[in-house]
């Protein structure tokens, strides 16, 4: 996959965030590409098996392009993180130095930079959620306690996860994956948002403010920095 084509879906996967469709126009705007060079693209991209695109209706993610957006974003952040906190690069630069490096880094890369970086949960430019990595582990402890061993043997995510902090009053989820090195996931676990555990939100708000839900029969209101590192399978309908 050509690096254009990595940074449209990258792209994508902001501006249909929450389930809507993105316009051509929005596309355009965002990576300063010409509209007729935008439309052309979305339908090499749906061909493909990556956007489902309508000329009146915009641009969404497939299940195949979701999986490739949310892994490009997630590295680009995570670089952004490193160049910002360990080479000291400013805010103002940090994302078009990531845009640059993001399309070499490789998957045994990415996960050796979010180890090093000890599990960041946001990007510094921005403060947007890190999306979690697809291996199949429950906790970033598991990953760490892994080691350098063959990830064949973990094999990869079979659904997609969200941070409970992305959902709306009502959804409902179950916990998947739990982010955080030995400060953040002792106060995960302790609060029963242990892996496998039904969550439901009784309350939401902007991902910086708590959320409350409800586990086990017991209703908890977790703090916004702890809720964008649990991950849960959302449950549809």
């Amino acid at each position: 996959m050509s690096a254009s084509t990595e940074e449209y879906l990258e792209a994508l996967y902001t501006l249909t965030r929450g389930g809507g469709a993105a316009s051509t126009s929005a596309l355009s705007k965002r990576l300063g590409f010409a509209a007729p060079s935008v439309t052309e693209m979305m339908k090499k991209l749906a061909a493909d098996g990556y956007v489902n695109y309508s000329r009146y209706q915009g641009v969404t993610l497939t299940k195949k392009g979701f999986e490739m957006s949310e892994k490009m974003t997630r590295k680009h952040r995570l670089l952004e993180r490193f160049l910002h906190d360990t080479l000291r690069i400013g805010n103002d630069k940090v994302h078009r130095e990531a845009c640059a490096m993001e399309h070499g880094l490789s998957d045994e890369a990415e996960r050796a930079l979010c180890q090093t970086l000890k599990a960041p949960d946001t990007c510094p430019d921005d403060s947007e959620v890190i999306p979690a990595c697809n291996l199949g582990f429950s906790t970033c402890r598991d990953c760490q306690e892994w080691g350098g061993r063959d990830l064949d043997g973990v094999g990869k995510r079979k659904t997609s996860v969200v941070p409970i902090s992305s959902l709306k009053e009502g959804q409902e989820g179950t916990v998947a994956f739990v982010r955080g090195g030995t400060e953040v996931l002792p106060r995960l676990l302790d609060l029963g948002l242990m892996p496998g555990a039904r969550v439901s939100v009784s309350r939401a708000g902007p991902v910086t403010e708590p959320v409350e839900v409800r586990v086990k029969n017991s209703n908890l209101s977790v703090s916004g920095d702890l809720a964008r590192n649990v991950f849960v399978e959302e449950t549809k309908g």
